[in-house]
């Protein structure tokens, strides 16, 4: 599942994915996106952190610990540094960060980290 506001990015996204061989579930609304992993978790989210009405901190949050979901694999996808740093506090084995612009070697990389292929 791709979580993104910014649909030039969420296009690219979807092709990029599709080209590493992935079948990827576009959402561009993260609250939509929300009620979707609830109810139909997927293998692997990647989660921009820059978002409206919510942010993917937030998002992050109600997923693991509202609603209990902790085996769900999360890659934050975003352009500010400082989520590293962040990142590191969280010890979460499960939660990763990509920086944008990614090249599709990260990208599958990252991916290949969490879903073992």
């Amino acid at each position: 599942m791709v979580v993104e506001d910014d649909q030039p990015i969420l296009e690219l996204m979807e092709i990029l994915l599709t080209r590493i061989g992935y079948e990827p579930l576009i959402i561009p609304d993260v609250l939509k996106a929300l009620e979707i992993a609830r109810n139909d978790p997927p293998a692997l989210i990647l989660l921009d952190v820059m978002m409206e009405p919510m942010d993917g901190w937030e998002f992050l949050e109600k997923l693991r610990y509202e609603y209990g979901m902790k085996d769900i694999p999360v890659i934050l996808f975003t352009a500010q540094p400082s989520v590293e740093e962040r990142l590191a506090t969280m010890h979460d084995n499960l939660l990763g960060v990509l920086q944008k612009p990614v090249s599709i070697a990260d990208l599958k990389a990252g991916l290949e980290k969490f879903l073992k292929r």
